[in-house]
């Protein structure tokens, strides 16, 4: 990873932001192990409870999505982004807390994941909106890119690490590091100097129902971010189809065992870092279009490595590494040109909500690829459901390239037909 002094490292209050996330990130890969073997291993919970869970975490999304989005295009983002972490850090220590005073129950996780998940989407969708108000919307891939970067530098510690802390040093004191990274993150947001664009005032507001939607229909009338958008949700749908039977598939049926999948994971991480280092150099050498479609096919491509594999052995472990090596840094270059289009080119006032557009339908495409997953591997078989999710995957690049973005190298502008619409029914998106 390039870290000289150059581009957004001089920007200072870019760097905050960048710091910020990149502890809290880590901090949060430490925490989703830590809860459930907490719920495991102090409170016993079996496999309903675990599941109810990862319902608790996920069903926030769902139900308050669309308010989120109003919301963040309301009011300013950079308050909602510290009260978020600062929400996240009381909720967490609460867990912790409960333990050493043995009154820690499944109740208790339920509600901090409910709650914990409400902050979060409140965080995710007013992250990716405030960025194109902290550095120029020219910068936004080289920004994305060294974000991205920090994170894959963030999964391989925090994966590597979480497991070994809970071992060490339980799973409630495991969380309170994730509680505390929360507090780090709000403080450094909170040393950000930039001043964000007025909101628009109440009187200028319409319904919560009228707002979301005004987002949703500039989304659906852009061809370029429809597309995107579509091929993000599809995407997210082949991997829980994926991840639906995968463990099963490379512990059972090829026979690998635990600590060595976990080095084979390990590798995901570090193509991860590559792909991000390489997406604003691929962006600007090959186009944001052709970048997009060919990280997927990547991925797509990448995935029919594991059902082609055999039992356990130098050969099999040789396809899970390539899938690791080529995949996820073709997932990670589509992913940071796909969001720096859709922040440049989506109006900041409608940022908000269209990001939660796509967040909410895309955890929809999560819950049903991870049903159909379930479903497909119990009566098609293992092999072939892996098969499935990894053409539902290259159907997203087909999407991609059949599309306008196809060879897109610059930002396009906001279509005239839009504007004209926009105009006739009194809204301006631009």
């Amino acid at each position: 990873m390039n870290l000289r002094l150059d581009g957004l490292w001089r920007h200072p209050d870019f760097v905050k932001l960048w710091a910020g996330e990149t502890i809290s990130i880590f901090g949060s890969l430490v925490g989703r192990t830590a809860l459930p073997f907490t719920a495991i291993l102090v409170l016993d919970a079996g496999p309903l409870q675990i599941a109810a869970l990862s319902v608790a975490e996920l069903a926030p999304t769902l139900l308050l999505g669309p308010a989120i989005g109003v919301w963040v295009d309301r009011l300013r983002r950079r308050p909602i982004l510290i009260a978020s972490d600062i929400g996240r850090f009381g909720l967490l220590a609460t867990i912790p807390a409960a333990h050493l005073l043995g009154a820690l129950t499944m109740e208790h996780l339920y509600a901090v994941a409910f709650l914990v998940g409400i902050l979060t989407m409140a965080f995710d969708v007013a992250y990716l909106s405030y960025l194109p108000s902290l550095i120029k919307r020219d910068e936004l891939l080289e920004g994305n890119s060294k974000l991205a970067a920090s994170s894959s530098v963030a999964e391989i510690g925090g994966f590597s690490l979480s497991g070994w802390l809970v071992q060490l040093v339980t799973g409630p004191v495991t969380i309170l590091i994730d509680a505390v990274s929360f507090l780090v993150s709000a403080a450094a947001v909170a040393a950000i100097r930039t001043q964000e664009p007025e909101p628009k005032s109440a009187l200028e507001r319409q319904s919560m129902r009228e707002e979301f939607t005004e987002g949703v229909r500039f989304l659906l009338r852009q061809p370029v971010l429809r597309a995107l958008g579509a091929a993000t949700v599809a995407l997210e749908m082949s991997w829980r189809m994926f991840g639906a039977v995968f463990l099963v598939f490379v512990t059972r049926d090829l026979g690998f065992q635990p600590g060595v999948l976990g080095m084979i994971f390990a590798v995901g991480g570090i193509s991860s870092l590559f792909g991000a280092v390489l997406a604003q150099r691929s962006g600007r050498t090959f186009g944001a279009g052709p970048s997009m479609w060919g990280g997927l096919v990547l991925m797509g491509l990448s995935m029919l490595f594991i059902p082609l594999a055999g039992e356990a052995g130098v050969l099999a472990a040789t396809f899970l590494i390539a899938q690791q090596l080529i995949g996820d840094g073709g997932a990670t270059v589509f992913e940071i040109n796909q969001v720096s289009l859709r922040q440049t080119m989506t109006p900041e006032r409608m940022l908000g909500r269209v990001n939660a557009a796509i967040r909410l339908t895309s955890l929809a495409a999560m819950l049903l690829g991870s049903l159909a997953g379930g479903v497909m591997g119990e009566t098609l078989g293992l092999r072939a459901t892996l098969f499935a999710g990894a053409a539902v995957t290259l159907a997203a690049a087909l999407w991609v390239f059949l599309s306008p973005a196809r060879w897109l190298r610059g930002t396009p502008d906001v279509s005239t037909e839009v504007l004209a619409e926009a105009e006739a029914e009194g809204w301006t998106p631009v």
